[in-house]
């Protein structure tokens, strides 16, 4: 399973809509509003890369509102329990 975070630039009076209609798109997993540089963040779970390229520009960058996408391709994912499982590895 390939993950990508996008980050997504809205105009102002669209933002909700906007994420809803992310949301509903097949291969976005969740969609977060936020504060800062962009509006919302849609994290992506897709079985091969080409999938990125079809929902990126294909159809996210397509949704009325939005302005602009960056998108981050995940390598591997850290969490507290598996740092802590690696270092309790033998360890009573």
């Amino acid at each position: 399973m390939i993950t990508a975070i996008v980050l997504i630039k809205t105009v102002a009076d669209r933002l909700t809509e906007a994420a809803q209609e992310v949301a509903d798109i097949d291969g976005v997993a969740e969609v977060y509003s936020c504060a800062g540089d962009v509006d919302l963040i849609a994290i992506l779970r897709v079985t091969n890369h080409e999938d990125i390229a079809e929902i990126v520009p294909g159809r996210i960058n397509k949704v009325a509102g939005v302005l602009d996408t960056d998108t981050h391709i995940a390598f591997r994912s850290y969490s507290r329990q598996d740092t802590e499982a690696t270092f309790s590895i033998g360890l009573e």
